[in-house]
């Protein structure tokens, strides 16, 4: 029987809330588990894997994980980020994910604005060459919503039948 593996890393809750709107909409084998505490993805053929962009890349964290996973593992990235869907910074993160694990079949991603912390917000508005970002931050305050928890859902069940599970 194929396992699905639902692993995540999250700092506000905003990518814990994305990882469990997808365990939810698994119809299969399944199991949900915190990157940062010795998640171990052996024994699984599709890995949905999340995490927060910070700093336009993936968090330190995350790293050792995306470097053990193998080549006959599928896998799903989904971000939480500040910034606007199909932003730049949310893609470069993607992009470097990718490079961390060029050995794994990458068979789609998903992106969802999350509520920024506002110390970092405060923290970066005094920098000039954020100040674009800060701006989209804001307007993340409510997120993930709803619909964005919905959109999580259709991802899931669109990866889980690309993968063939």
């Amino acid at each position: 029987m194929k396992k699905v593996l639902v692993a995540y890393y999250s700092q506000t809750g905003n990518t814990e809330k994305i990882a469990q709107a997808i365990y939810d909409a698994l119809q299969c084998e399944k199991a949900i588990k915190a990157i940062d505490e010795n998640c171990d993805s052996m024994g699984y053929e599709l890995i949905f894997c999340g995490f927060p962009v910070q700093a336009h890349s993936v968090p330190s964290k995350v790293r050792p994980f995306l470097k053990e996973l193998t080549k006959d593992q599928k896998v799903a990235f989904f971000t939480t980020h500040g910034s606007l869907r199909g932003g730049n910074f949310a893609r470069q993160a993607l992009e470097d994910a990718f490079g961390m694990a060029p050995q794994t079949k990458v068979i789609g991603t998903f992106g969802c604005r999350g509520k920024v912390q506002p110390k970092l917000i405060d923290k970066l508005a005094k920098q000039l060459e954020h100040e674009a970002w800060v701006d989209e931050a804001h307007s993340a305050h409510e997120h993930p919503t709803d619909a964005d928890l919905h959109d999580a859902a259709v991802f899931t069940t669109e990866m889980t039948k690309k993968a063939q599970i």
